[in-house]
């Protein structure tokens, strides 16, 4: 079964939270609200999905998901996986929504993936760095010259205004930033440096995506032991309310 998260934005306190679960199981698609979707008086439910106890299930994607899709009959369609890292032949929605976190510049919402423990009981995420755009200059020219393999290291951003648990991204030498973590895994990997040894967490260039727009120019992937009793996405605002 594979599962994803929906974050929303509040628009007042611009914190992100989980307020929905979208879970796949052989063909059916089943959607569910969380406890995060009862913390806000401002949330309101997605489209026909109104009913914040109530399991939705479809033998097709929910819109509100379909519609954050690239087209197979788009032109760039083949580039655009192999921006992702994706195989043509083995993928499906809920791995390319993982991917891109189905982001829009007309709402307030992003898809979480929910990471597993792998059968050598590591704890293994894909994510793009977030924000380059916003970098100097001379940064996003050393972003464009990273190769595959090239290992990166994370930097605590306590003075950030916005998100005191922001995680930056930067090169060893010379020392260059080239991103942030997305948000919702800075919690994770901020754990997961304190219970580990420091060089047992390894973040790593997956992908460098010359052409590609800036959100999907460096694709990273962050390895890990699996701590014992760890369990992510457990708070209480993850756990569903139908």
């Amino acid at each position: 079964m594979k599962t994803l998260y929906i974050a929303w934005q509040d628009p007042k306190s611009r914190s992100w939270t989980p307020v929905g679960k979208l879970t796949r199981e052989d063909d059916a698609y089943r959607f569910v609200y969380t406890k995060g979707a009862e913390q806000f008086s401002n949330f309101r439910p997605f489209g026909r999905m109104n009913d914040l106890h109530t399991a939705y299930v479809s033998n097709e994607l929910f819109p509100l998901f379909s519609n954050r899709i690239l087209s197979k009959s788009r032109p760039e369609y083949r580039e655009y996986l192999q921006w992702l890292g994706l195989n043509e032949s083995n993928y499906d929605e809920l791995d390319e929504l993982s991917r891109t976190g189905g982001l829009r510049t007309t709402d307030s919402v992003e898809l979480i993936p929910c990471p597993n423990k792998t059968h050598d009981a590591r704890y293994e995420v894909f994510f793009f760095t977030r924000g380059l755009r916003h970098f100097f200059p001379d940064y996003q020219k050393r972003a464009e010259n990273l190769s595959c393999g090239d290992q990166l290291f994370l930097i605590q951003d306590v003075q950030n205004k916005f998100d005191p648990s922001a995680l930056l991204l930067r090169t060893n030498d010379p020392m260059s930033l080239i991103g942030y973590v997305p948000r919702y895994y800075s919690g994770e990997f901020s754990y997961l440096l304190g219970v580990n040894e420091a060089d047992a967490v390894k973040v790593s260039v997956v992908r460098l995506n010359e052409n590609a727009p800036m959100q999907y120019r460096v694709l990273c992937k962050l390895q890990s032991p699996w701590p014992s009793n760890f369990m992510p996405c457990s708070n209480d605002e993850f756990k569903v309310l139908a």
